[in-house]
């Protein structure tokens, strides 16, 4: 079994199989946004699609809105997050592990190449959790 690391691992997103949550998601939000929100965002967008979910999510903060494949899972070949996870990060200023930042600001805000074995590990991992 591989160690999986969840960028925005808040309980009302993640089923408990995949583990301790690190709280609710209202305890995440902050008012100032991150500086770099909008390139944090578009990182997560351009994840890898690991699990995909038809449909959409409706914000669990109340604005009534919703986001189209929300509960899809995306990865960037270390670390996964949720479809709807950037619509958080935009809105409500979700603050992400800094781990998970400082990786994505290292690389300067690039999604790294597939790795397909990578990938499939993750695939494995998700599904066994779902």
């Amino acid at each position: 079994m591989i160690y999986m690391q969840i960028a925005g691992f808040f309980q009302e997103l993640w089923a408990p199989s995949f583990g301790k949550p690190t709280g609710s998601i209202r305890s995440f939000t902050a008012p100032p946004p991150h500086e770099d929100a909008k390139k944090i965002t578009e990182y997560l967008l351009a994840g890898h699609e690991i699990f995909s979910v038809m449909g959409s999510s409706k914000d669990v903060l109340g604005s009534e809105k919703t986001v189209l494949g929300g509960d899809s899972i995306f990865s960037d070949n270390e670390w996964i997050w949720r479809g709807d996870l950037w619509f958080y990060v935009w809105n409500y200023h979700v603050q992400l592990p800094e781990d998970f930042l400082a990786r994505v600001r290292r690389d300067d805000y690039l999604m790294p190449a597939e790795n397909e074995s990578r990938l499939v590990e993750i695939a494995k991992y998700v599904q066994a959790h779902l």
